[in-house]
Order: structure tokens, then C-alpha cells, then sequence
């Protein structure tokens, strides 16, 4: 016989990463009877600095009914097309990764055969002049993609930085909305089921308990329920990502929004610039095992001027739980696992647990089954993304600082060694279905690292070496016609 439905949900912990879990989970089952409740105390600060979006974000705000002008008003939100990489290949050098594709409509896999041929036969382009969204981005223009795929405005592709505190007080609002209660005070106390180790309810130290089916841990770093309680363990990645604190510090807006993402390589480690509407969000994630809390705060600080607050300490290892669901307990965002905001997917993550807890709800007895492909898929989700940023710091050029020539000389992850070696010997990129970088934003960070493919796919043989070239000149000046004819941003 089937186990009981689950009836009554308990999230820990508010933030970005609990109103999302209870903003998705109040919509989707909206029509089936569960109760849900979130505890949370004001007197426990959040991380917060998690500003800047990767596309995917769509799919979330979609998934619990945004409307993007009363989301974009109300998060200070600006529109974000990439990242621009600053410094990462030696003082000067500066490369852009876009949220679009290259080259023109339906062409994504290809272009990047077309570029690496006619770079192995002499030509000297970079590729972001084949790319619309790199292009709208340097231009500070802005229009959304469109979904004829012969347009190439379908090539585009675009997310957000927005402020995560006012995003987590937005979703608080549609959350209890639906009916999701909210619990002020400290969890002081966890009660198991001393059968099978489930917990069967939380108390605060306001005297209210909490009974539960199921638990989610978003209590971030510290993993209350994951970790203190449940015991699940913890893999930690330092060697390829020896970055452990960050300093972060807000300044004033600026007069126009620039629409992306920066990130500069620094002595120790690289500082993020990340516009919103209100203000800049600035911060420097560093190694302390190669520069002292107290100089990298210095470095921050020469870098942005003086700030509009004081400069807040962050510190984390990188790495992430073994098992993101034991029992009935599911950890969500910081509390399954940390990787830093080099390619802004702290709230990704968020969002593709919930996606994975959709997917896999279980009845109250939360089989194990159930659990073991919820980690399976996690950790695959961490490890790609792992491999993604190890990409950056390894093969880092023109920096000295020994910071980088400990990632220069640290042996790759075999999944990342792997791709690198593929490409390198056919310029193909090997990826699985669920990875979440594709093609272009390979390409755009393997050849910004200065890594070059030695050959290209032999079916562009058919056509010419001067054909080629003809086809990467009509993309390029069909582009710049697209670029000027986009409005700038306001």
C-alpha cells in the first residue's frame, strides 16, 4: 500500500533561498492540501549578496507567475547580458562571455567550427563581433529575444541583477499570499523519530513547534538540519577553488546601468562590479591562504572608493554536502553546498533544487529512492558547475601571483580534463544533456582563456576556405546593422 501524502511542509530559514523554495512550493501545490510553514529569526543575517542572475532564471519567475516590470520594479532589478572578464589572462586583457549565442540564427553549434577554422588559416577576430548579445552589451543597448528562430534576435538571451533581499521580501509576499506561514524565532531544539532518524518537528525559542512530513534546510552555510543534524557529511573542493572569505561593500548607482556583469582577476583572487538600480554591488572573493583578511579589504577598497556601508566579511569553503537529501530533510541553496558567484549561479542552484524536489516529491515516507536520484542529479548539477570555474582560475595566464600559479600547477578535475583535451584535438565541446553551460558559454570562456582548438568539424569542408570567410563577414555586418538599430538603455 502507498504511504500517506505529505501533508505539512517546514522550511528553515528565510533569505533568497527559502522565500523561493516557499513561493514554489505554495503555486505548485496550491490545489493540494499541504500546509507550509517558514521559520526564520531577523536576528540571523543572510549572505545576500547573490545579485547577479544566469538565464535560467526565466524559468523560476515563470514557474511562480512574475511579472517581470513588477519583479524588475520592485528588486531595483537591471538587465544583465554576460560577463565581462577583466585581467584573467594578464593586466589589460579583458574577455566577454554572453548570455546568447554566436554567429546567426540556427547556426549555434556550428559558428564555433566556422571561427576556429579561419583562425587556424590566419584570421584575427575576436569572437564577441560575432556575437549580437556581446555587441548590444558594449553598445549598452537592450531588446528580448524573440522566438522565430530565422530572427537574429532569437540569438539572444539575457538575465538580471537584481537586490536579493528585496527579491526574498518579493516572493515573501506572493508566498503567504498563498497561504505560507512565517515563524520569527530560533530553532532551538530538534525532535527525531528515533526509528528512522526523520525529524518529527522544530522548536523555537519563542516556544512554538513546529511538526513536519517533510523538511527543507535553507539555513545556509551552516546546515542546521543537513549537516548538524542528519550528519551527511561534506566534500570539500579547495584545491581547485582555494578562494574562502569575500569582502562585499555596496557604492553609489550609476548614472546609466551598464548591462552586465564584471569580474576582475586580482592578487588573490578576482572583485565583482554588479549595477543595479539603487546601487553597485561590489565585492572580492580572496584565498586567506594567500592574502590576509586585512589587505584584501584594502584591495576592495582602493579598488571601488569609499563605500556607501561599511564592508561586510564573508567567509565559506567551497565544496558541497554528500547528500542533499537524507530522510525527509532536503537542503536547498548554501546549506547543500557552496560555489562562489564567478559565474552567478548561487540562485540557479536554488532554483534547480526546487525544480528537483517538484519533480521527486514524495509521499511521507520520502523513499530513499526518491532521495538517492536527488543526489545523484545534485551532485552532477556541482561538479559541472565545479569544473566551469575551475576552467577560469587554471588556465589563467599573464598573473604571477601565487594565488594563480597554485591553480596554473593544480591537477584538473578528469571530467573538465577531459572536455579541455576534446576540444583542443577537434574543437568539439563534450557535453550531456543536463549540463548547464552550453556551447557558446564554452567557447566564449575556453577561447577567452586563450585555449585553442586544433581543428574544426571536417563537414565545413564543403564549403571553401573563402566561402567561410564570406559567411563570418555577413554574420559580423548583419550584426552591427541589428546593434544600431536597438534602442540604448534609458
Amino acid at each position: 500500500m502507498s504511504a500517506p501524502p505529505i501533508r505539512r511542509i517546514v522550511i528553515l530559514g528565510g533569505g533568497t533561498a527559502g522565500w523561493m523554495t516557499a513561493a514554489a512550493l505554495s503555486k505548485t501545490l496550491a490545489n493540494i492540501s499541504v500546509a507550509i510553514d517558514l521559520v526564520e529569526s531577523d536576528a540571523i543575517g543572510t549572505i545576500g549578496v547573490g545579485e547577479a542572475t544566469i538565464p535560467t532564471i526565466h524559468w523560476f519567475n515563470q514557474l511562480v507567475g512574475i511579472d517581470e516590470a513588477e519583479f524588475m520594479a520592485a528588486t531595483k532589478a537591471t538587465y544583465k547580458l554576460g560577463i565581462e572578464f577583466h585581467g584573467w589572462q594578464g593586466d589589460g586583457s579583458a574577455y566577454f562571455h554572453p548570455f546568447g549565442t554566436y554567429g546567426g540564427p540556427g547556426d549555434a553549434a556550428m559558428f564555433p567550427h566556422r571561427l576556429i577554422r579561419a583562425w587556424n588559416s590566419g584570421l584575427e577576430a575576436s569572437p564577441e563581433t560575432y556575437s549580437l548579445t556581446s555587441q548590444l552589451a558594449r553598445a549598452r543597448r537592450f531588446t528580448r529575444p524573440v522566438g522565430d528562430p530565422r530572427s537574429l534576435l532569437s540569438t539572444l538571451g539575457y538575465a538580471y541583477h537584481f537586490d536579493a533581499g528585496l527579491y526574498a521580501a518579493f516572493l515573501r509576499g506572493q508566498a503567504e499570499g498563498r497561504g505560507v506561514r512565517r515563524h520569527e524565532g530560533r530553532v532551538t531544539a530538534i525532535a527525531q523519530d528515533g526509528a528512522n532518524g526523520f525529524i518529527r518537528s522544530l522548536t523555537t525559542d519563542k516556544g512554538v513547534r513546529l511538526e513536519g512530513d517533510l523538511f527543507i534546510d535553507c539555513s545556509g552555510l551552516r546546515g542546521l538540519l543537513i549537516a548538524e543534524t542528519m550528519q551527511t557529511g561534506f566534500e570539500s573542493w579547495t584545491d581547485w577553488l582555494p578562494c574562502d572569505a569575500a569582502w562585499a561593500a555596496p557604492t553609489p548607482a550609476e548614472p546609466q546601468a551598464t548591462p552586465f556583469t564584471r569580474a576582475y582577476a586580482q592578487e588573490a583572487g578576482w572583485r565583482w562590479r554588479i549595477p543595479l538600480q539603487h546601487r553597485v554591488g561590489n565585492g572580492y572573493v580572496f584565498s586567506s591562504q594567500f592574502q590576509s583578511p586585512e589587505a584584501a579589504r584594502e584591495t576592495l577598497l582602493s579598488a571601488i572608493g569609499a563605500p556607501s556601508a561599511e564592508p561586510r566579511l564573508i567567509r565559506f569553503t567551497p565544496g558541497r554536502r554528500r547528500r542533499a537529501w537524507v530522510g525527509n530533510v532536503v537542503a536547498i541553496g548554501l546549506s547543500s553546498g557552496f560555489l562562489e558567484p564567478l559565474e552567478s549561479t548561487s540562485i540557479h542552484l536554488i532554483q534547480t533544487g526546487i525544480g528537483k524536489l517538484l519533480s521527486l516529491f514524495p509521499r511521507a515516507d520520502c523513499s530513499p529512492q526518491l532521495a538517492e536520484q536527488y543526489d545523484r542529479v545534485f551532485t552532477r548539477e556541482m561538479e559541472d558547475v565545479r569544473d566551469f570555474l575551475v576552467l577560469h582560475y587554471h588556465f589563467t595566464q599573464g598573473r604571477s601571483e601565487s594565488l594563480w600559479r597554485h591553480c596554473q600547477t593544480t591537477a584538473l578535475p578528469d571530467t573538465l580534463a577531459y572536455k579541455v583535451d576534446q576540444f583542443r584535438a577537434s574543437g568539439r565541446i563534450m557535453l550531456g544533456p543536463e549540463d548547464l553551460f552550453r556551447d557558446a558559454s564554452w567557447f566564449a570562456v575556453m577561447s577567452g582563456q586563450g585555449i585553442r582548438a586544433d581543428d574544426y568539424n571536417p563537414m565545413l569542408d564543403a564549403m571553401p576556405e573563402a566561402a567561410n570567410r564570406q559567411h563570418l563577414e555577413a554574420v559580423r555586418n548583419a550584426i552591427a546593422q541589428s546593434v544600431a538599430q536597438i534602442p540604448k538603455l534609458a
